[in-house]
């Protein structure tokens, strides 16, 4: 009887293993990488597209402007705040009336307007739509050794390329001791702020890093290297699985690995046991997420992409309507992303890192172009079950990486995770300074972690 109940036993162990082999085997099966045929975007069907390069300026006029100082002068009162909340129930209005008031008394959209317009900006169109890009090219002599290097710099939401204008100058701009300094593509994604918006469903992260492989390729650069965060940081991870023959380089200040095995090695294994998927250091980055992952992330930080996913039209038409409350809107992020810890100060920490003049450039170049409806509908094309279904998610990226991990992003990844979904990671830099929107508050860090990744790989 004991050998027949160690039998069925040894049975039992060996089909289990056996379950979990085939199991983990089909869960690490990398699915074959989609090839896009490129697609019209613009309005009715595909036409002749012309293509030439056009300069491009910030130039709103009039009536636009005066439109907007009508709206503000006519706000309707603000509903008064619940006591000592802070900026617990989104921005408190006490903080909304000093940034609105600044809008409307201190800040100057002329001079704005021509801060915006320092560096050389252009159109293109590119499959149907105008596509909006900054170009700098480093100003150096001819007969420095110094390499020049191609990098395109990709924004997120509810960003612009607005973050980049203090990245830009240190990236274009030799530095002491290094070899290397970058001509500088910094495009502003379909539907956001001067780039135009698709008119037909379907233009995701995907479609998003095409319409950018096939810019820079107009641009003459068939091999380039790409950094971005937020939707960038997606778009670079896309162009890297789907042309890695056109990436010398992805550097991301939010790497993320996504596929089905690095979602249970995270939540599962990271969830009962830190220790078996992070190092002594990484614990402390990680491991609050799954503690306060629904009530801290998920219902409090969330809701806005649960909107944007679903319904982006309907939200954007009070936001279209209203310039407080598109500020409200935005500025918000610029509080809880940044640093959590902010939402316990009166004044959200936002002159902390920012200046209200900053914040209401990167508010203005959404209402001046009416894009932020447009710009919300790219939540509802990546969070989609027919994208979802294609499979990006479960592909890694092979070319060589680099990861920013930033102290207060949304969401951090211990470096054994980060390792499946890139399989080439060649820098992994933690720093105790920065949040979500790092271009923005912390550019020199960035710009430095830039060039020392690049260092390694050129």
């Amino acid at each position: 009887m004991g050998l027949i109940l160690k039998g069925i036993f040894g049975l039992i162990l060996a089909f289990t293993f056996y379950s979990v082999i085939t199991i983990y085997t089909k869960l690490s099966t990398v699915p074959k990488t989609p090839v896009y045929e490129d697609i019209w975007w613009g309005k009715g069907d595909p036409a002749k597209e012309n293509t030439n390069i056009k300069p491009f300026k910030v130039d709103i006029s009039k009536e636009i402007i005066d439109d907007l100082k009508y709206r503000l002068q006519h706000a309707v009162p603000f509903q008064q705040p619940l006591e000592g909340v802070k900026q617990h129930y989104g921005m408190n209005t006490n903080l909304l009336t000093k940034i609105v008031d600044y809008w409307k008394n201190n800040y100057n959209w002329t001079e704005r307007q021509e801060f915006l317009n320092q560096f050389p900006q252009y159109t293109i169109s590119i499959q149907g739509l105008k596509i909006h890009y900054i170009h700098v090219k480093p100003q150096i002599n001819k007969q420095s050794n110094i390499k020049v290097l191609p990098l395109m710099l990709l924004h997120g939401w509810p960003g612009s390329v607005r973050e980049f204008y203090e990245l830009i100058p240190l990236l274009t701009t030799p530095q002491k001791g290094r070899k290397v300094v970058f001509e500088v593509i910094a495009p502003s994604l379909p539907g956001y702020g001067f780039s135009e918006a698709s008119n037909k469903p379907g233009l995701n992260t995907a479609r998003a890093a095409q319409i950018f492989k096939n810019l820079m390729g107009k641009l003459g650069f068939n091999m380039f290297y790409v950094q971005g965060g937020d939707w960038g940081a997606l778009i670079v991870n896309r162009l890297s699985i789907l042309y890695p023959e056109n990436i010398l380089g992805a550097h991301s200040n939010m790497c993320s690995c996504m596929s089905t095995i690095c979602n249970i090695k995270f939540w599962l294994l990271g969830g009962i046991c830190p220790s078996l998927i992070g190092t002594k250091e990484e614990i402390p980055q990680f491991s609050p997420i799954f503690k306060k992952f629904v009530q801290d992330l998920l219902f409090l930080e969330m809701g806005y992409m649960h909107l944007q996913a679903t319904k982006p039209d309907t939200v954007g038409v009070a936001l279209r309507d209203s310039p407080v409350g598109l500020a409200a809107y935005i500025i918000e992020k610029f509080t809880s992303w940044t640093n959590p810890e902010w939402k316990n100060l009166d004044d959200g920490g936002l002159t902390r890192k920012f200046t209200y003049e900053k914040l209401l450039d990167n508010v203005m170049i959404y209402w001046v172009t009416r894009s932020i409806t447009t710009s919300q509908r790219f939540y509802a094309e990546n969070f989609n079950k027919a994208f979802m279904a294609e499979g990006l998610n479960e592909i890694p990226v092979t070319v060589p990486t680099a990861c920013a991990r930033f102290k207060h992003e949304l969401s951090i990844q211990p470096k054994s995770i980060l390792k499946h979904g890139y399989l080439n990671l060649v820098q992994t830099t933690d720093f105790e300074d920065g949040g979500h929107f790092a271009a923005f508050e912390v550019p020199d860090l960035l710009a430095n972690d830039v060039y020392d990744f690049i260092k390694k790989v050129v």
